[in-house]
């Protein structure tokens, strides 16, 4: 890693770890010094007395060995530091209330750019439930969403294993640190989840579970969903969290009706009665969310088109191509034709077509969602992507 690259992660593990800063706070800075975190820095320590004793202290005089400890932990192998200055920051946590500065990442951080369903749940769920969890997670997921949740037990879990073993993506947002896991029952599912999909926190390594830490988390997993999917929950279930704060997100809310004799149906029915979407199949979450898929594929291509040459991994080809899908629907410019190439009609890994084209993973990501839409590419178990005939 470069000198440069170190200077400025210590830069914003310091901003990060200050305290009472928050990522507002932390954001708010970041705005007035043009998105750079060391001028950032030196005004929060110019004007750091309103944040108090605690910050002006830890400003002054850093903990060397804490940020030594979380540089080391981001020198490992596929652990990330995702910052809102990043153009593969996902766009859906930009029009938030309160987003995140930045995600702590292990695994595969273009999954973030994926359409994703979330799904939620009651901890303690009953056999039924487990069921439903896992044949909606099937079905979204052959239908081309990554399946997000908590990694929390019960439905959440089911939701994650499910995805896993069918081969498909899934994202698990956690309440902790990215280096501890909880429930701890659950640190086998954490490794399958790092290995073949990506485990994502917005607080830095070391940080124990504590309760106010999981309403933080359900804003970011309801967040990078286009819709939650709420399969048992009883009238006090944390996932109703993520339900309301989905629809002030301005996201889609699906329940699954019940037995009116079981507890765990309650909290499903409260939220019909409140305006969710009362669904039987998961066709008809998939027929809601398609537009709206749409639309998060044309953004990111449009990002990819504005961002010129630096961002996305410079995803942009010389000559300025736009990315965008053009008027008819029909992704025709000569990147993508390349992507098409290059891809062939056998099944290919995400990181062979790294290889082969020269773009990041999360530009080809944002470009085969948009052949995805357009019925040109078929994504397969295991992350690998095949072309599909013409016509």
């Amino acid at each position: 890693m470069l000198m440069d690259d170190l200077d400025e992660l210590r830069a914003w593990l310091t901003a990060l770890r200050t305290p009472g800063l928050g990522p507002g706070g932390l954001r708010e800075r970041l705005d007035a010094a043009g998105g750079d975190i060391r001028a950032a820095l030196a005004q929060l320590r110019r004007h750091a007395a309103p944040l108090g004793e605690l910050a002006q202290a830890w400003l002054a005089r850093p903990d060397e060995v804490q940020l030594a400890a979380d540089l080391a932990w981001l020198a490992e192998p596929g652990h990330r530091l995702l910052r809102c200055t990043e153009a593969d920051f996902p766009p859906q946590l930009e029009n938030i209330p309160q987003p995140p500065a930045v995600l702590f990442v292990i695994g595969d951080a273009s999954l973030l750019l994926y359409p994703q369903v979330a799904i939620v749940g009651a901890r303690g769920a009953s056999a039924a439930g487990l069921a439903h969890a896992r044949a909606f997670a099937l079905a979204l997921a052959d239908a081309g969403f990554a399946i997000t949740s908590g990694m929390a037990d019960g439905i959440d879990g089911a939701a994650h294993a499910a995805a896993l073993d069918a081969g498909a993506n899934t994202l698990a947002v956690v309440g902790t640190g990215p280096d501890r896991v909880y429930p701890r029952k659950h640190h086998a599912l954490a490794r399958r989840i790092a290995a073949h999909g990506a485990l994502v926190s917005e607080f830095p390594p070391g940080t124990p579970a504590r309760p106010d830490h999981f309403p933080r988390r359900n804003r970011i997993i309801s967040g990078l969903a286009l819709g939650t999917l709420v399969v048992e929950a009883g009238l006090r279930s944390g996932s109703l969290i993520t339900a309301r704060l989905a629809a002030e997100q301005g996201r889609e809310v699906f329940a699954l009706p019940g037995s009116i004799h079981n507890p765990l149906a309650r909290g499903c029915h409260r939220l019909i009665r409140d305006g969710a979407r009362l669904v039987e199949t998961a066709a008809e979450i998939v027929e809601t969310l398609t537009p709206a898929a749409r639309m998060l594929g044309g953004e990111l291509a449009a990002r990819l088109d504005t961002v010129g040459g630096e961002t996305l991994g410079s995803a942009r080809i010389e000559g300025g191509d736009d990315l965008s899908c053009a008027p008819s629907g029909e992704c025709g410019s000569s990147e993508y034709r390349r992507l098409l190439a290059e891809l062939g009609h056998a099944p290919t890994t995400l990181d062979e077509l790294v290889q082969r084209t020269g773009q990041s993973a999360a530009a080809l990501s944002a470009m085969l969602l948009m052949l995805e839409l357009e019925a040109r590419v078929e994504t397969l178990p295991g992350n690998r992507y095949q072309r599909l005939p013409d016509g």
